[in-house]
């Protein structure tokens, strides 16, 4: 059994080295403190992020500037509506030796990397699109019937831009559930684009440092698995995943007036997982309530539908969220998220 003493120890000092971690983050992604946040919490906890922005906002930036801090071997890939599955993940050719035979080699694909970076995933074809399903979840690819391992570690950070829909293809609802939260990259306010706008147009841009290698992440990640839970937080979380359901009996009014349908076990697990991330960002060696109400909309969003009754009358998944949230866990949720 694990000694209490040198799990606080450990938790203790991944924090100091996260907090240089995001201080290198926000040195080039400038004034987006919460986005680094919940970006670095999805790592932490071994996931997938979906970073849904308006063109211009620095999706890119955030993620070249993880793969250098996280010390990850980054990977990108720009989705298009021709892109094929064999682009992903590879392929085999046929290549001839000297002495005449023949045989099939493999081509890794650029998914056989640490981070990739899956840039304006909702480009691509749904036939494409599934090629990253196996991969997120399983961290394994098929090509020709054989099974390759990836990673670890090995993360997606997809972007998605919410506004030019034209010649898109919606994510499917199995692959959103395989992201472990959405992120939503607003606009700066007006002091922060007077910094950007300061830091990005002289002589020389800030520099990203690395902190962490890849065998640190993963061993930060079993730190995470390891924190303790309290009987509360776990009971939040299941109060408020299941009370989102509108074919529960938990499930609460607004839910059943406003839902197709709801999150499934696997959101329970993300905001188990999450909330430990992000109390150990915050210096705690241990999530409280507070942790599952910040993450309640990264965590649901992309796991819940709006009926056609409730999209008609206005409503959005971010109010239903919050109202369940505020019921279920109490007031609050406006000041954490």
């Amino acid at each position: 059994m694990t000694d209490p003493n040198d799990l606080v120890a450990d938790i203790e000092a991944l924090g100091t080295k996260l907090l240089a971690a995001r201080e290198s983050v926000n040195r080039r992604f400038i004034g987006q403190e919460k986005v680094v946040e919940l970006v670095l919490a999805a790592m932490l906890s071994g996931g997938h992020a979906l970073l849904v922005g308006l063109p211009g906002l620095g999706k890119t930036m955030l993620v070249d500037t993880l793969s250098t801090v996280m010390g990850l071997k980054p990977s990108r890939i720009q989705f298009t509506p021709d892109l094929m599955p064999a682009d992903i993940l590879g392929s085999e050719v046929l290549e001839t030796a000297a002495d005449g035979t023949r045989a099939f080699r493999f081509l890794e694909g650029p998914i056989f990397c640490q981070l990739l970076m899956a840039d304006e995933i909702n480009r691509a074809s749904p036939r494409t699109q599934s090629a990253l399903l196996q991969a997120m979840q399983e961290r394994e690819v098929t090509v020709a019937g054989v099974h390759r391992r990836l990673g670890p570690p090995f993360h997606v950070l997809a972007t998605q831009n919410p506004i030019e829909q034209e010649g898109t293809y919606p994510l499917p609802e199995a692959q959103l559930d395989r992201f472990l939260v959405q992120v939503d990259v607003e606009y700066p306010d007006r002091d922060t684009e007077r910094d950007i706008l300061i830091a990005t147009t002289g002589a020389g841009e800030a520099e990203a440092v690395a902190v962490f290698t890849a065998d640190e992440l993963i061993a930060a990640q079993a730190i995470v698995r390891r924190m303790p839970v309290g009987e509360t937080v776990v009971e939040a979380i299941l109060d408020l995943v299941r009370a989102c359901r509108p074919g529960e009996p938990e499930a609460l009014p607004v839910v059943r007036e406003a839902l197709a349908w709801g999150p499934g076990p696997r959101a329970a697990q993300a905001l188990m997982l999450t909330a430990r991330a992000r109390a150990l960002l915050h210096g705690r060696l241990a999530p409280s309530v507070e942790d599952v109400l910040a993450l309640a909309r990264p965590v649901l969003t992309h796991r819940m539908a709006l009926s056609f009754a409730a999209r008609a009358r206005g409503e959005t998944l971010s109010g239903v969220i919050a109202r369940a949230a505020t019921e279920i866990l109490g007031p609050g949720i406006e000041a954490a998220a």
